[in-house]
């Protein structure tokens, strides 16, 4: 039998994973779908603005890993 391990999060890991998670989810479900429709519309504008939102969620993606990294080495 295996032994479960209880591995406790403080508040600020748990909101690191917590926002990674939610912007992970509108980048990689999300976003291509919006930029789909715009594309559709033919509005180009919708498109650049949902093209510059994913590079500034990815920008902030990779800063939550670096975060999330910096708190299991402590």
């Amino acid at each position: 039998m295996s032994e479960k391990s209880n591995i406790e999060l403080s508040d600020r890991t748990y909101d690191i994973l917590r926002t990674l998670g939610k912007d992970a989810d509108f980048l990689y479900d999300t976003i291509n779908k919006y930029i789909n429709d715009a594309q559709k519309e033919n509005r180009q504008d919708l498109v650049d603005m949902w093209k510059t939102i994913r590079q500034d969620r990815e920008k902030h993606v990779h800063m939550l890993k670096d975060a999330l990294e910096k708190e299991f080495h402590k």
